[in-house]
């Protein structure tokens, strides 16, 4: 019997041991991760359910899951509000999925500084545009992208140059010398406002400088993912004594889980000049003359010297892109290459790009994790000789539109240059061949973030990062041109090389170098069934130096076939100027937190903190504190609306908070000297000021979100109100000071108002299996009053033949900045032939040149595999004033220079002399309102071709294709730097580089 029962167990033993692997394989480990269809970003608390049972889990903040389930599950389920639901067949032991937004405006994931947030959990005023919505085209920076697409953000290009700077303006110019540009930051490291391209004047005889470059050129538009606007204080409180001018966080594109994935893309492209300024050419000049009674000044020629330095430019881009990984290690590399050429012959711009990220998890936990960022470029760029403050000789663009279009730019019967020694008026297509201007800037943002989970919710995280970026230059003028100290020196013996001089050579280095550390600590979880909360807490050093050196030389050896620098000991010693600048070292020590509660998925509230320590302020004034405070309520979800199924998702904003600027000069705090004279002394040029403080922007918003039929149709609305004190400016003490030029830099009082409301719309207009069309529009209302202010400064310097001490505007209590100060034009006295004025020579306050309205349109059109997209943008209520016309094409030019056709015309109704002197009036203050077709793109989808090509497209897409306006000169869009006394001017017009229509066809691919 015991034998028996000691059998069956053994029976059993055996049968339990036969079928244990049965049990095992009985469940099975399903990993992977959700992410956001619209620009791929991780998408948190997703729910994941095995179909036909009760298990489930949730994505965790990067978008990951796990799960374990039955053998028999064969389908997950995933969810999440806000997104379409989608039922996935259990292939393997990993799954990624892509979830498709609903209604993009609620479940969209934000970056928000230090950190992202849902949008339905954003208490302030942020701006979101991703990849697929950025405009179009030839672009060298990313602040292009988004031009037209956020409301309250302004957007000019400040000249048509290939690679040229930008002027960008959130909600409004809030200083008078420390500028309005807002920071950047690119995944997590905030950028110096500092271009590294070196300056260079234009030889004193032609006067001024070079428009300077932009300094996010090294960014390549084609690796970003996204760009969020932070326009209120709730938002960017949390970049304290930076965030006064908003800020503009980028995102660069990231790799994705799968197999490898090779994206690639090229155009070409074809510019003109968008708009030529009508001067007269010879046969109207001719006649002109004879109506004047003047018999001197006709050549016999036909003469077009603008069109003689204009050319077709050709553009070419390529790029291509390599990225896959597990979800334990991803990557991303790409590489781009840019080439432009200018409107204008001898201009260019080349750009270098490689970016590289990765992200890999470590340790069995994969709690820890390492981010890895690195972008570098770098670009070569060809410089025309065109200068926003040239005296009456002009430079570039001044001398073509004031050549006398009867007189030949060649010599009678021959391709020699026609170049008249004994005048002043010089042969522009001369002046372009005699100017030679190459700089090369180099940039490298490398960055290395690692980040270790506590807890499944709980993370610390360390982002280390250089940015170092070195500008060179090298500029020569050769002798054959008609400048003073330049051109080769007559007195000397001809035919030997080695005894003709002339010639100038400028060569400058510039180096910027920026180290940050940050430290954070984030937590995201659901504090119970009805609160989560959203926190960071963190600490940030940031140290920058940046100096540079220059070298400035005349009449050396010329004649030769290499660049005159070489050539540099052979210059006048007496000619030879060096220059050197080193910045004091500036550091920024911060400690920040913001905390973000969502109760009930009804209200939300947020607080944000942070504390700047920086070495440019004052000693007494080292640390800032800048709060905000700001909260939500989703109404839609009270019960009184619930019913109420005509209006959706309805959200009131309100915020308040205080955020500084110190975009000052690093060393404004501190006692300065110059070194002047051979062999030099030092003299005292600016006095220590120990209570030095930032400027501080007190800012209000309320805002208002809903949506119409079914989500499809999107509004957002918000009030704001910016109060900026604290206004930095450099007082000058003059006698008794140290020296007559001696400034003092300080907060002085004043209060500048900036108001103004926001409205945008976003619609699906139709949504049909094969067509579908979508319509955005965001405006802005706004408005800017200098109050509480003593004393009056000048600016916007009016440059041209007998406008010597001329300004355009005037800073003064009461007015806006920008607002132009000018003699009132009556007309023209017909007995006299001579401009009339209100009141003699009194000066009256006319206008500003601050926009009243903002606008911004995108259609987006798509039937089966064509689709369209179109974007305008536009401007009113506002003035420019036109100094080309004031001071290159005035009637009192005929008989020695060209003219502009209207005024000749003027002139003749009026009966206007040449005689008439020049004077900044009124009469060249023009309204300044515009609206431009800015790009526009007709792409076809390939779709899959073989069994390698995943995706392909075709595309045509044109740039600035028209502009209505009645503004007269090159382009409405326009804010050459015209500063007085350093003081910074907006809004004035003064021989740009003009701007260019463009055409470009290209394709996309994926393999």
């Amino acid at each position: 019997m015991q034998l028996n029962l000691l059998k069956k167990k053994f029976v059993v033993f055996l049968l339990l041991l036969i079928t244990l692997p049965a049990f095992v394989k009985a469940q099975k480990t399903v990993t992977g991760s959700v992410t956001n269809e619209k620009d791929g970003s991780p998408l948190s608390n997703v729910s994941v359910t095995a179909k036909g049972s009760k298990v489930g889990t949730k994505t965790a903040t990067d978008g990951s899951f796990s799960i374990t389930v039955a053998d028999a599950i064969s389908k997950l389920n995933f969810s999440s509000v806000g997104f379409g639901q989608q039922e996935i067949t259990i292939s393997g032991s990993t799954i990624n999925v892509i979830l498709q937004p609903i209604n993009e405006g609620l479940t969209e994931v934000v970056v928000i500084g230090y950190g992202t947030a849902r949008k339905k959990d954003l208490t302030g005023a942020v701006g979101s545009v991703s990849a697929k919505n950025f405009n179009k085209g030839v672009l060298s920076s990313p602040d292009q992208l988004i031009q037209g697409k956020v409301a309250g953000v302004q957007v000019l290009a400040n000249n048509g140059a290939p690679g040229a700077g930008t002027t960008i303006r959130i909600r409004g110019n809030s200083s008078i010398r420390s500028g309005s540009t807002p920071l950047f930051v690119i995944d997590g490291v905030p950028l110096q406002n500092t271009n590294t391209r070196p300056d260079i004047g234009l030889t004193a005889d032609i006067g001024g400088g070079t428009p300077s470059g932009n300094p996010l050129n090294f960014i390549n538009p084609s690796d970003i993912a996204s760009m969020d606007v932070l326009k209120d204080a709730s938002a960017a409180a949390i970049y304290g004594s930076r965030g006064a001018n908003g800020v503009v966080l980028i995102t660069t594109k990231k790799g994705q889980a799968g197999v490898p994935k090779v994206d690639f893309n090229t155009s070409v492209g074809f510019s003109k000049i968008a708009n030529r300024i009508d001067v007269l050419n010879g046969d109207q000049y001719r006649d002109a003359l004879t109506k004047a009674g003047i018999t001197t000044g006709n050549f016999g020629a036909n003469t077009d010297a603008l069109g003689a330095i204009l050319r077709t430019g050709f553009a070419q881009n390529y790029g291509v892109a390599v990225s896959a990984g597990t979800e334990n290690a991803r990557y991303r590399f790409s590489l781009g290459y840019q080439d432009q050429e200018g409107i204008i012959k001898k201009t260019d711009y080349k750009k270098y790009a490689a970016n590289f990220s990765s992200t890999v998890k470590m340790l069995d936990s994969k709690k820890l994790a390492v981010d890895f960022n690195v972008i570098t470029s770098q670009s070569v760029e060809n410089i025309a000789p065109i200068s926003s403050t040239a005296g009456f000789k002009g430079s570039l663009i001044g001398q073509a539109l004031q050549w006398n279009p009867t007189r030949s730019l060649f010599k009678a019967n021959s391709d020699s240059l026609f170049i008249d020694y004994g005048s002043s008026d010089i042969n522009p297509l001369a002046y372009s061949r005699a100017y030679n201007d190459k700089a090369k800037v180099t940039t490298a943002l490398v960055s290395v973030a690692p980040s270790y989970k506590l807890t499944k919710n709980l993370e610390a995280k360390t982002q280390l990062s250089i940015n170092y970026a070195t500008g060179t230059r090298k500029q020569y003028t050769t002798a054959q041109i008609n400048i003073q100290d330049i051109n080769v020196d007559q007195t000397l013996p001809s035919g030997d090389i080695n005894y003709q001089k002339g010639g100038e050579i400028n060569v400058s280095q510039n180096e910027l170098v920026t180290k940050q550390i940050t430290n954070t600590l984030s937590f995201v979880d659901d504090l119970s069934s009805k609160i989560s909360l959203n926190a960071v807490v963190g600490h940030e050093y940031i140290k920058t130096d940046f100096g540079g050196n220059s070298l400035y030389a005349r009449r050396l050896i010329t004649g030769t076939d290499r660049p005159l620098y070489y050539y540099a000991s052979s210059s006048n010693p007496s000619t030879r100027v060096t220059n050197g600048f080193q910045d004091p070292t500036t550091e920024l020590q911060s400690f920040f937190a913001r905390t973000i509660f969502n109760i009930n998925e009804k209200y939300v509230i947020t607080a944000t903190a942070r504390a700047d320590g920086s070495s440019k302020f004052g000693k007494n004034n080292r640390y800032g504190f800048f709060p905000s405070i700001a909260a939500g309520w989703n109404v839609s979800k009270e019960d009184f609306l619930k019913n109420i199924t005509a209006v959706e998702n309805v959200r009131i904003r309100a915020s308040y908070g205080v955020t500084g600027n110190q975009e000052f000069p690093a060393a404004s705090a501190q006692e300065t000297y110059v070194l002047i004279g051979s062999p030099g002394s030092f003299d005292r040029n600016q006095i220590e000021n120990p209570d030095l403080s930032w400027e501080e922007t007190k800012s209000t918003n309320f805002g208002l979100d809903f949506s119409v039929a079914k989500g499809r149709v999107n509004f957002s609305f918000d009030y704001f109100n910016k109060n900026t004190t604290k206004i930095l400016f450099p007082v000058g003490i003059g006698d008794p000071g140290p020296r007559n030029n001696t400034v003092k830099w300080t907060n002085i009082d004043g209060n500048i108002i900036n108001k103004g409301l926001e409205a945008s719309v976003n619609a699906n207009l139709i949504r049909k299996n094969d067509f579908s069309l979508d319509l955005g529009i965001n405006a802005t209302f706004q408005s800017n009053t200098l109050k509480n202010f003593k004393g009056e400064i000048p600016t916007g310097e009016v440059n041209g033949q007998g406008l010597s001490g001329a300004f355009a505007q005037l800073l003064k209590n009461g007015y806006p900045l920008n607002t132009f100060y000018l003699k009132k034009f009556t007309g023209i006295d017909k007995t006299t032939g001579i401009s009339t004025y209100e009141g003699g020579e009194q000066k009256f306050f006319l206008g500003s040149a601050n926009p009243k309205t903002l606008l911004g349109l995108t259609l987006n059109a798509a039937y089966k595999k064509v689709a369209l997209e179109v974007s305008m943008n536009g401007a009113f209520g506002h003035y420019i004033y036109n100094n080309t016309a004031n001071a290159i094409l005035a009637y009192n030019n005929l008989g020695k220079r060209n003219i502009g056709v209207s005024e000749f015309r003027v002139a003749s109704a009026g009966g206007e002399k040449t005689v008439n002197p020049t004077s900044a009036s009124s009469r060249y203050l023009e309204k300044g309102d515009y609206l431009r077709l800015s790009n526009a793109s007709l792409t076809y989808n390939l779709g899959k071709i073989g069994k390698n090509i995943r995706s392909a497209n075709v595309f045509i897409n044109g740039q600035n294709l028209f502009v209505i306006t009645k503004f007269t000169g090159f382009d409405p869009e326009v804010n050459v730097s015209k500063p007085l006394n350093n003081v910074p001017s907006f809004g004035m017009e003064y021989t740009p580089y003009p701007s260019a229509r463009t055409v470009n066809f290209g394709f996309n691919l994926s393999l």
